[in-house]
């Protein structure tokens, strides 16, 4: 009768054949790589955002350098331990987003192109410089997670727009059927500034030590 061994160092040419899971970069390291990097990103977000057609009028740019300015301080801590107090004011913005894009006169489809550009300029640069290094590769929870934020923004700017049509088509003309005027670019200006407030409202709760926050997050 043949004798198995179970012993490794009998057979040192099969052992070195076992995969070996290598190392994954922290969680801490894909939000602080993006907090490094989201100025660069919000500016080219904003650069091609210039380059498609008309934004929607001068009066309507500072909106839109406001909600690329919002959207793209808001990325980090939808990823991070904070998310689900900062989750809300993320659709919050996405809807707004899109609510003022039908103010714009934009479609449905330029609204998501428009957010969908967030998404490529961040995976770009996860390819060509990701967090950490070669042999700690991002955890696929945290691909999924960034994935996830993307792909809620994109949903609920589509809602702000189909929400913004709909009032528009049932409008009597005063605008009391609307639910947040959005007809003036004063009017988002002020609405930007108050879910900015809300943000560093949430992130200094998150910042005070008495703060219990969910450590599942």
């Amino acid at each position: 009768m043949p004798n198995y061994s179970t012993d490794l160092s009998a057979a040192p040419e099969s052992a070195e054949r076992l995969p070996q899971a290598g190392p994954k970069a922290a969680p801490v390291e894909l939000t602080r790589w993006l907090r490094t990097r989201l100025p660069s990103i919000s500016s080219q977000w904003m650069s091609r955002l210039e380059a498609r057609e008309p934004i929607g009028g001068s009066d309507w740019h500072d909106v839109v350098r406001s909600f690329v300015d919002v959207i793209s301080s808001m990325l980090v801590p939808v990823l991070g331990p904070l998310r689900r107090e900062v989750e809300p004011l993320w659709v919050r913005i996405a809807e707004l987003f899109g609510r003022t894009a039908a103010g714009r006169g934009l479609a449905a489809g330029e609204v998501i192109e428009e957010l969908q550009i967030l998404r490529e300029l961040v995976i770009r640069d996860l390819y060509r410089d990701p967090p950490g290094s070669s042999v700690a590769p991002l955890s696929l929870r945290d691909v999924l997670l960034l994935n996830r934020a993307v792909d809620r923004i994109v949903t609920h700017g589509s809602v702000g727009h189909t929400d913004a049509l709909f009032f528009q088509l049932f409008d009597d003309g005063d605008g009391e059927r609307e639910p947040e005027a959005v007809r003036t670019a004063e009017a988002v200006l002020a609405q930007i500034t108050s879910l900015r407030d809300e943000l560093k409202g949430v992130l200094a709760l998150g910042a005070d030590p008495s703060f219990a926050g969910d450590a599942e997050h």
